[in-house]
This record gives structure tokens, sequence and C-alpha cells, in this order.
């Protein structure tokens, strides 16, 4: 990992802001700051961060929307911090494709383990020496050199890095039913601590890319109490 990654704190509160600069800071990461979604934009238009910490409670936005607009617009690793107890709005986070959350208060150590973790997630290799380019199934094209995903037309899905290295798992392990466990070992290496849910959470995001009809998915099934399946044959 990248010692002088530079992190963008998405955050009103000064004094998160500066205490996050000042502990992130002496830990060897470059640090820029935003107090408004608005804020945010205009600092990724000037310079693209490697990763983004952002808080729910913005006071232009909802921090929700934020993160919509960005996972959209930029292959952007993103951590959430919040303050809301609420469940809903963490699943609906990760929905939208943040990386992982964090609830304030929080332990400065504890959120450090979880940038490094998922920073490492974001730089890990895509594809082994000698490994095939392009995987193809039910219409789509996995073009694992180029990390894209294309439709039959030869247009391009946009995906998350995780999406991509989940779907890639799971094409590469075609017909086979690959438990979460598995699954996390293969795309994460065992670093997505308690967050397991997160599979189930891109698998939803994944099946929506791919047009499938959520009560009946043929491309990615799942196998009741084991885990998941990408149910087509695959050439390479």
């Amino acid at each position: 990992m990248n010692q002088a990654a530079e992190i963008l704190i998405v955050d009103d509160e000064a004094d998160i802001r500066q205490l996050l600069r000042i502990y992130l800071g002496a830990q060897g990461f470059r640090v820029s700051e935003a107090d408004t979604g608005a804020a945010a934009r205009r600092s990724l238009e000037r310079q693209r961060p490697d990763l983004a910490l952002v808080d729910l409670g913005l006071p232009d936005e909802d921090g929700l929307s934020l993160i919509r607009n960005l996972r959209e617009r930029y292959q952007l690793p993103i951590i959430i911090l919040t303050g809301r107890g609420e469940t809903i709005d963490k699943i609906v986070g990760l929905e939208l494709g943040a990386d992982d959350y964090v609830t304030k208060p929080f332990d400065l150590r504890e959120l450090l383990a979880r940038i490094k973790s998922v920073l490492r997630r974001s730089e890990a290799p895509l594809r082994d020496p000698g490994e095939v380019d392009t995987l193809r199934f039910a219409g789509f094209e996995l073009r694992l050199k180029e990390h894209r995903l294309c439709d039959a037309s030869g247009s391009e899905i946009p995906l998350t890095h995780g999406e991509f290295k989940l779907l890639a798992a799971l094409a590469r392990n075609a017909q086979k039913t690959l438990s979460r466990d598995a699954i996390l070992d293969l795309t994460h290496g065992r670093e997505a601590g308690p967050y397991d849910r997160t599979v189930d959470m891109q698998i939803t995001r994944l099946r929506r890319k791919l047009g499938e009809d959520p009560k009946l998915p043929s491309v990615i099934r799942s196998v009741r109490g084991v885990g998941y399946m990408l149910a087509c044959p695959v050439e390479s």
C-alpha cells in the first residue's frame, strides 16, 4: 500500500476534520478536506484522492446522495463516517457502493485499520500472470485486463472495484457454488472482518446491473444456506 496515499475527509465538523488531519498525517497520509458536498466535488475536480471518508450528515445535502454521485463518476474507494444509529443508513450506503462504514464516535486505530484494508483491496492485482483476458457469459464480456464489463452491444456497464472482483471470482468458478467465506477469501484476502454481509449487497447490485429479475435470477443464483454461483457456462 502506498503510504503517501491521499485521503479526502468530507465532514462539516471542524474538530473531526482537524483530528483526522493530524492523526492520518502522522501515519504518513496526505489529507485534503471538505465541509460540504459541493466543496467535496470542487476538491475532486482539482485532485483525485485515493480514498474518501464521507460523513452522512452534511449541511448542504445528504451524504448518501454524495456517495451515489461519487460512485457514478469515479472509481473511488469510500468509507462512510456516520453518527446515525440506524442500520438502514449503513445498509443503503453500502448498497450505493461504499466500501465500509465507521460509526461515530470511532476509535482512530480502528479507522486506520479500515482505511488500510480498503486501500489494499483497491490496489490488489486483478489477474494472475498468464490469465485469460476475457470471460464471456450470458451475452456479457468481462474484460479482466481492462477491468471492464460490457454487454452484447459492447457498451460498458460501470462496476465498482469490489463488484468487479466479486463477478470475476464467480466467473472463474462458473457453475460452482461459492460460500460467502470462499468469496471473501478470493476477493478480499480475509480482510473484510465482520462485514460479510457486504457480499450480499454486492450481489444485489450486480444482479441489478446485469438486468436480472430479483425474484428469479438466472445468471447469479443463490444456493440456500451455502452461498452463490454463476449459473451459466463461461467461455474464455
